[in-house]
């Protein structure tokens, strides 16, 4: 025998040993096991478009609450400016209301004994 010869054998050899598992009544006694692999294979694909799916929902819920917190710090602000003591004269003016030049008159009750 030659060199060549020695070194194709065993991989030719070798080829042939995995066709021997691989027959007819092998593949029948195993197909509950690949009904089971092909089971998980489904349950893996379901589970990562599951975890997509919440993923964009959560981040369109961030999103919606960041816009949300937005509006509030905004009209909060606006709320504490136009309740300050000069905007509120500014909005009673165009009523007919004043601000009083003289202090609050304290009103006393003449009929309670002393």
């Amino acid at each position: 025998m030659t060199e060549e010869n020695i070194h194709t054998e065993p991989q030719q050899q070798m080829k042939t040993d995995w066709k021997k598992f691989f027959t007819y009544k092998w593949v029948v006694k195993n197909i509950p096991f690949f009904l089971f692999l092909s089971g998980l294979a489904v349950l893996y694909i379901y589970n990562g478009h599951h975890s997509d799916k919440l993923i964009r929902k959560i981040a369109a819920s961030e999103k919606n609450i960041k816009e949300l917190e937005y509006e509030y710090k905004s009209v909060k602000s606006e709320v504490i400016f136009r309740s300050k003591a000069s905007e509120l004269v500014k909005a009673v003016q165009p009523l007919g209301l004043n601000q009083s030049k003289e202090p609050p008159v304290i009103l006393v009750d003449s009929t309670e004994k002393k």
